[in-house]
């Protein structure tokens, strides 16, 4: 008897809207990245419970787009991957941009080829493909149309397939042959506390669909399960026959109405079939493994740049210049040149990692870029070095940054329309140890809303019950700490969750090691 047990979310942090696909015994899924730049980050796995990212699809500009015009939770919208006859095929939406467009390669890790644009409307297009070889695609509405993927050229339809059970936006959908029927897997509800997960079938998958009688055959709403939102699902039969199922859910904290600030993850849940149905259990925190285990060994925690290129998993917010960072420069470093002079409107340098433990440190050793190395046109050789630091942030509105310039380090906070210096403090020339430290332990009784001048520890007599205190300290100085929950979801709105990473918003500024360590 298998006793081995999984604990979800299997992708943590900021990776919603999951799709994924066997090719094999190999397992290869991807995310919705919206704003930032790679796009759509892929994983790899033997068995569904362990994955590692092996690139990002979208990580060229011919492939992807994204103006400072695009707003924060614009961008790149719920990707569909599919393995067809030896070909990985990728379909997604650029939302402010060009609309909908396919991408394929031969290897999972690419290169991926550039986009070939399809002129469907709506979100979230979804592939498949019948027992002749025609190519269909699903897309929000919920519509199916027949369509030619090398082409981009819609040959059938749309035809309005189902709406679903009557929840708000209908989206998501899947399509899926199962024993000569056609199942639509879709999502209702809207993607926040209401999130479901409905089907149908059909004879054809131009329909008409029969819906299930057991819709919604999965959601949270109105429990107090610690995992919420669920939905956006896809679908997946193992080599041994058994079906699973992922989806995006949160992991709220804090006091009522609770605060979700690591964004919608990707979770894992078994699926069992019953009278021609698929039956979704609750999504656990821990569920009985598959019967394939196939561990990895734990990624570093700590990035010394002594590669060539920048790890997978670093994104920047809509575009990363080549002019902006280096790791050539002074090797084994990574050096970055201000692009902008905020990070409060878009065009900044910014290179981050999501966060995906609620309790977490970062750490970075910040160095002064050496004179005559930042770019033509800015401070000339010799002069005070650049402002740079540490950020965490869900978008140019909302973003705590410990900061370094003219021999000070300082704390800013930026909540909607505020922005404050909320504490400053000298520091020595030469390299510095910036941290930022993230626990969700003691928020319930009195402690720092902001720092207190004289006193960044002394309590300010209030009640923190967000989701968590976030901590700035450079060198071995404690700064400030601050309450989380205007770094969340609930307070900035929108579709991601925390980034943490390295800024520079005036000259240069090197790093030389970053360093993420889990806490809790």
């Amino acid at each position: 008897m298998n006793t081995r047990t999984y604990d979800n979310p299997v992708v943590a942090g900021f990776h919603p809207d999951p799709s994924v696909c066997r090719a094999g015994d190999d397992y290869y899924l991807v995310c919705s990245s919206f704003e930032y730049f790679p796009g759509v980050p892929i994983f790899h796995s033997r068995d569904l419970v362990h994955w590692r990212q092996i690139g990002n699809v979208l990580d060229r500009p011919s492939q992807l787009h994204l103006p400072p015009d695009i707003p924060a939770s614009g961008g790149i919208y719920a990707p569909t991957i599919r393995h067809h006859d030896g070909t990985f095929y990728l379909i997604t939406t650029n939302v402010g941009g060009r609309g909908n467009f396919i991408v394929t390669a031969e290897r999972p890790e690419g290169p991926w080829s550039d986009p070939v644009w399809i002129d469907l409307p709506g979100i979230d297009p979804d592939l498949t493909w019948d027992e002749n070889g025609s190519c269909w695609c699903a897309f929000s509405g919920t519509q199916v149309a027949r369509i030619d993927p090398a082409a981009g050229q819609m040959l059938e339809g749309p035809y309005q397939v189902w709406s679903g059970t009557g929840g708000k936006y209908p989206e998501a959908p899947h399509l899926f042959q199962v024993d000569g029927r056609w199942y639509l897997l879709m999502s209702e509800g809207g993607t926040e506390r209401g999130h479901a997960v409905s089907i149908a079938r059909a004879r054809s998958p131009r329909g008409p669909f029969e819906p299930g009688p057991a819709n919604p055959i999965l959601t949270h709403r109105g429990t107090d399960r610690p995992i919420q939102s669920t939905g956006h699902a896809d679908l997946v039969q193992a080599a041994d026959g058994s079906w699973w199922m992922v989806l995006l859910g949160t992991r709220p904290r804090g006091y009522t109405p609770e605060f979700q600030v690591l964004g919608r993850e990707t979770f894992l849940t078994p699926v069992r079939w019953e009278d021609g149905w698929p039956v979704v259990g609750p999504v656990e925190e821990r569920h009985p493994a598959p019967a394939v285990w196939h561990p990895l060994a734990p990624e570093p925690s700590r990035d010394d740049f002594d590669g060539d290129a920048l790890a997978p998993y670093w994104i920047s917010p809509r575009d990363r210049p080549d002019g902006s960072w280096s790791l050539t420069e002074r090797p084994g470093r990574l050096t970055l040149h201000a692009t902008g002079p905020t990070l409060d409107r878009p065009g900044h340098t910014f290179v981050g990692r999501r966060q995906q433990h609620h309790d977490c440190r970062v750490t970075a050793r910040l160095e002064p870029a050496p004179p005559g190395s930042e770019p033509a046109g800015s401070e000339p050789p010799g002069s005070e070095p650049g402002t740079a630091g540490l950020s965490i942030r869900m978008d140019e509105a909302h973003h705590y940054d410990l900061e370094v310039s003219g021999g000070r380090a300082r704390v800013i906070a930026r909540i909607g329309p505020l922005r404050q210096c909320v504490a400053e403090r000298p520091v020595p020339p030469g390299p510095l140890t910036l941290t930022i430290d993230v626990r969700t332990r003691d928020i319930l009784p009195p402690s720092v809303i902001g720092p207190v001048a004289g006193s960044p520890t002394q309590p300010t007599g209030v009640a923190a019950r967000g989701p968590d205190t976030i901590s700035f300290s450079a060198g071995d100085t404690l700064l400030a700490e601050l309450d989380g929950r205007y770094l969340s979801t609930e307070v900035a709105t929108g579709f991601t969750g925390r980034v943490i990473g390295m800024y520079a918003t005036e000259g240069s500024a090197c790093f030389d090691w970053f360093d993420y360590q889990a806490t809790g």
